[in-house]
């Protein structure tokens, strides 16, 4: 029996989406990853390059690579990985991605040690957490 591949997003290819992308797309998934400037354009040029700890290394090739969220079309995953604080510039845009069934897994990093500097609520002043 064949499946279909699942159409996955991956918003933000840096060092988190690059990984969770170049498995997914080995893995026959049709991966599209959203990124910016010279990283996209490495992307776009020689695939993700994703380097084992055995000092091999895989080429995987996604479905698209650009920067045009609007671009990408509906998908059946959409998964954020870019940096906390680059959401509420992109979160406008995210809807052009989604249909009545697509599922969103969101992989934020970045929250700065900073963030609950002055935050007010009971958190206020907290460098650590856990």
């Amino acid at each position: 029996m064949e499946f279909d591949k699942i159409k996955i997003c991956i918003v933000g290819a840096g060092a988190i989406g690059g990984y969770l992308g170049a498995k997914l797309a080995l893995a026959g998934e049709a991966v599209t990853v959203i990124a910016r400037g010279s990283h996209l354009e490495a992307i776009q040029k020689n695939g993700l390059k994703l380097l084992m700890a055995d000092g091999s290394s895989q080429i995987a090739i996604p479905t698209l690579a650009t920067n045009d969220i609007q671009s990408a079309g509906t998908q059946d995953v959409v998964i954020l990985t870019v940096k906390a604080h680059s959401v509420p510039a992109i979160a406008p845009l995210l809807p052009a991605l989604y249909n009545a069934q697509t599922m969103v897994v969101t992989a934020q990093n970045g929250v700065p040690w900073w963030y609950f500097r002055q935050h007010g609520g009971e958190h206020e002043g907290t460098q650590k957490m856990g």
